[in-house]
């Protein structure tokens, strides 16, 4: 995808997101932290600083898995995933981390969504 059709389909999921959770357009954060949830698969719960931090962790993981660079190790005794890094993630600048970020983000809406 484009950059410009990236920021496109990026709004749009943004602005649904929004209407969804009637909530402010949320940022690349929030959007982890809702991929977090939905992975954890627990419902909404009430969580600590740490375990958002862990959440937001998960969904990075989960993304990058689609591109191989993760790999599902299983889950904790608590039920958390846990994820193993089998091959190292290219040096991207920050503009590109950001693209590949909210395209796996698009990605991931679009699959579980349909």
């Amino acid at each position: 995808m484009n950059a410009a059709l990236v920021n496109k389909k990026w709004n749009e999921l943004q602005t649904s997101t929004a209407t969804q959770f009637e909530m402010e357009k949320p940022d690349i954060k929030v959007m982890l932290f809702l991929i977090g949830v939905q992975e954890l698969g627990k419902g909404p719960l009430k969580f600590n600083k740490r375990q958002k931090e862990e959440l937001m962790h998960i969904a990075t993981c989960r993304l990058f898995s689609a591109m191989g660079f993760y790999e599902l190790e299983g889950l904790d005794q608590d039920g958390w995933p846990h994820w193993r890094l089998v091959k190292p993630i290219p040096n991207y600048t920050l503009l590109e981390q950001e693209m590949v970020i909210k395209s796996l983000i698009i990605d991931y809406f679009d699959e579980t969504l349909s």
